[in-house]
């Protein structure tokens, strides 16, 4: 291999990370891990939502994604509703000078392309398509890597989406569904693969020596309201969730199970908060997790795992534990079925804590069966991310060094 040529790779990481969500986080981790292996010579630097939280975690050079601090609240006053509007502006010139410093720009997974948690058009939809046009206007390669999308109701959102998508150098998706989400929204997805979600690129935490003693049951838990079409059933949804999750893990620990509580965003906490109120127990526990290395130690340590977050469901999965998913998107359903656990979703929206609590016991009584059948799809998912950061590198990155080596190794690969 020869020695890379001519000015480092100038990279940029995009996205709504240091946000306090660690699936997000997650997804950037294991894309600094591929640019620390296989482009040790790039610059990269982030325009994020949590700048501090990225510098100080991850030791990077990072810029605020949104110029108005309060982009994400909701404007009630004259005088948010004018820093909003003035703050559409000025992030059209800030992302555009950002983007015309780098010679790539990736977006690292995330649900970035779908709106299947609440979502206004002119938060993060927008940002992408400044940063989609910005990149178009200056040559600069975005690449939306491993991301997740959906159907989208509202026009504006979907508009702003489907522009951004078609503006990207390159796209990946994390399931099939994105990819067909994308094609009916007007994208041709012909030359688009699916890989699968970049968190499975993650180190694997060793398993804790056996105990002799019953693990606990880990239940991620979120702070989930539906989706953006759910906005006036919002706080119904949330109450059936809230006590159909509070109700099974009342039944748990009424048969002597240890539960512990996890999280996977900062908003979490409050549903922790009141079912530790409502189920006053010293077998309910509270992790305190900080990234997805975190929810895998916690996790791996368990019998089994129940979870919401698509990201809990990730770290679940990829250490091999039987796991029962809290659908609320198709792409949970699509996660599951991957990895050899389909027949085992229940619908977040309409937790039912007896049927929960039956669907638990079927879990458990097939547990040795589901270790081995996650092993066997663990190894598989892992070949085909080397596949998808292989086909990235000979996509986006300029020709020289290290990426003629994955250009020559994605032709041999059969």
């Amino acid at each position: 291999m020869r020695p890379p040529t001519g000015p480092p790779v100038r990279v940029g990481l995009f996205g709504l990370l240091g946000s306090g969500n660690l699936g997000n986080d997650g997804s950037m981790e294991a894309v600094l891990a591929y640019l620390r292996q296989d482009h040790p010579e790039a610059t990269v630097d982030a325009m994020c939502g949590g700048p501090e939280v990225v510098r100080l975690r991850h030791r990077l050079p990072a810029t605020r994604l949104h110029w108005y601090r309060g982009e994400y609240r909701t404007a009630s006053r004259a005088g948010a509703v004018v820093g909003k509007g003035l703050g559409k502006l000025v992030d059209a010139v800030r992302t555009a000078a950002w983007v015309r410093r780098h010679d790539v720009v990736i977006v690292p997974g995330m649900g970035v392309l779908e709106a299947t948690l609440p979502l206004r058009p002119w938060g993060f939809p927008y940002a992408l398509f400044l940063l989609c046009a910005s990149g178009r206007l200056f040559g600069t390669r975005v690449a939306l890597v491993g991301v997740g999308a959906a159907p989208i109701g509202n026009r504006a959102t979907r508009a702003l989406v489907r522009r951004s998508a078609r503006l990207a150098a390159y796209r990946s998706y994390r399931d099939a569904q994105s990819r067909d989400a994308l094609r009916a929204m007007g994208v041709d997805t012909a030359r688009d693969e699916v890989h699968p979600d970049l968190a499975f690129a993650l180190p694997t935490p060793p398993s804790p020596a056996p105990s002799g003693t019953p693990g606990p049951v880990c239940v991620g838990v979120m702070a989930f309201h539906g989706g953006d079409d759910d906005r006036a059933r919002a706080e119904e949804i949330h109450r059936r969730y809230l006590d159909g999750t509070t109700r099974f893990v009342r039944a748990l620990v009424e048969d002597g199970r240890p539960v512990r509580l996890l999280t996977g965003d900062e908003v979490d906490r409050e549903v922790v908060a009141a079912i530790l109120d409502a189920v006053d127990s010293p077998l309910v526990t509270a992790a305190e997790t900080a990234s997805l290395d975190d929810l895998m130690k916690e996790m791996a340590a368990a019998d089994a795992v129940v979870a919401t977050r698509y990201h809990n469901l990730v770290c679940a999965l990829k250490v091999g534990v039987p796991t029962l998913a809290l659908s609320y998107a198709a792409k949970s359903d699509a996660l599951m079925d991957r990895m050899g656990l389909g027949a085992y979703c229940h619908p977040a929206r309409e937790v039912d804590a007896d049927r929960l609590l039956d669907a638990f016991r079927e879990l458990e009584k097939h547990a040795a069966e589901l270790r081995r059948t996650l092993a066997e799809r663990n190894l598989t998912v892992a070949r085909q991310l080397e596949q998808q950061f292989t086909v990235l590198t000979a996509a986006v990155f300029p020709k020289t060094g290290r990426a003629h080596a994955h250009v020559h190794a994605l032709r041999e690969t059969p």
